[in-house]
């Protein structure tokens, strides 16, 4: 402790020592400031959907689980239908940055690369949309619908998600009755649904769900099919029809879409990327939840506030839209090589997919019937 050079030498190891820690205090601190300079991570996203729609709510209902789960670190911006560019112009967009990310369904991109409307345009070879969705996270499908994208050129990360409810037949000015009934029908319809329909010797006009009501109050349409008891009620629907034939083939088994601007999404943190996929997840869930609740409400009300009748569709017009399918679907894998991969691929797993079903799953209608029925007594 007397040792005068350890004496000396004192001060000099304090200060060398005290700008030893202030150094790293300073990049300790540093650091942090750094990331918030940077700030949340915005994206700008448009769906496919007009503001009033169900759908464009289940595309604020994915953002929202993204914003709140990321803490705020990710905010994502979700614009109606025609606030950036047309509703068929999404993927267009996103591929090219001027958005950053959108919603909507991948038939829409049927122009494009017909293979695309398989996922949900389709009979799916007697899936729903959950089994649908279950080829594509287990059977094979997200591959393919990445080389599907590839094969376009489309800058972009796709999401299937939120398996739909059996879609109605559409609306018309009396009912169906047989498969005639559709010869010379002026008819909206999408995806390879139009080449169904045409089969049936319809002549069909794709136009997105804004437009449609317009179109037949103007008479450019005379029947069309859109998706829903409420995106039907809110968007009109019931203003120039009041018959809706409930159940169909054309779109029994469609889901909706996510899609990123890949370059965008491959900038983004392991983390977020992470969040996003199981926010996929929950919204999916969540969509078939808000859909039971909501679709069941409009279903009563559009028959007991806006005096509307449904009438099933007849057996005959379902065997013809399968027959004219297969006739559709062989042709465009002959045409199309992806076209004929994928519905290969969905085969295999719809032959074993569904013969579970048909096994396993009971039918409700007796339990339907014995509640609800016409001889039913009260449970309690």
């Amino acid at each position: 402790m007397n040792d005068p050079q350890a004496i000396t030498e004192s001060p000099r190891r304090k200060f060398l020592r005290g700008a030893a820690l202030a150094a790293t205090g300073a990049a300790t601190l540093g650091f942090p400031n750094v990331v918030k300079a940077q700030g949340p991570i915005a994206m700008r996203w448009q769906s496919t959907w007009p503001q009033k729609d169900i759908f464009h709510e289940y595309a604020l209902d994915f953002a929202k689980k993204v914003n709140d789960m990321t803490g705020g670190d990710l905010k994502i911006e979700v614009l109606p239908a025609g606030a950036v560019v047309p509703a068929f112009g999404r993927l267009d967009a996103v591929s090219k940055g001027t958005l950053d990310g959108g919603h909507g369904v991948l038939v829409y991109h049927y122009g494009k690369q017909t293979a695309l409307a398989l996922w949900g345009s389709s009979p799916a070879y007697g899936m729903d949309a959950n089994m649908l969705l279950s080829w594509h996270r287990y059977g094979g499908g997200k591959q393919l619908l990445n080389k599907l994208y590839a094969s376009i050129g489309a800058n972009v990360v796709s999401f299937p998600y939120g398996p739909m409810p059996t879609q109605p037949l559409g609306w018309y000015k009396k009912p169906i009755t047989k498969p005639d009934d559709f010869k010379g029908l002026k008819f909206r319809t999408v995806g390879i649904s139009i080449d169904v329909f045409q089969g049936m010797g319809a002549a069909v006009n794709a136009l997105p769900g804004g437009e449609i009501v317009a179109a037949m109050d103007r008479g450019l349409i005379e029947a069309a099919e859109f998706n829903n008891a409420s995106s039907d009620r809110a968007l009109g629907f019931a203003d120039v029809s009041k018959i809706c034939m409930l159940q169909s083939y054309h779109q029994n088994a469609e889901q909706f879409e996510i899609t990123f601007n890949k370059t965008k999404y491959d900038a983004l943190p392991d983390k977020l990327k992470a969040i996003i996929a199981n926010a996929v997840e929950a919204a999916s869930q969540d969509m078939q939840w808000k859909a039971i609740d909501r679709y069941s409400q409009d279903y009563v009300e559009l028959q007991t506030k806006d005096n509307v009748k449904f009438y099933k569709t007849p057996d005959a017009v379902l065997k013809r839209q399968l027959e004219v399918f297969d006739e559709v679907a062989k042709k465009k894998a002959a045409e199309n090589p992806l076209f004929k991969e994928i519905i290969e691929s969905q085969l295999a797993f719809a032959k074993r997919a569904t013969q579970w079903e048909q096994d396993t799953v009971v039918s409700r209608k007796m339990v339907f019937d014995h509640y609800w029925g016409p001889n039913a007594k009260k449970p309690i």
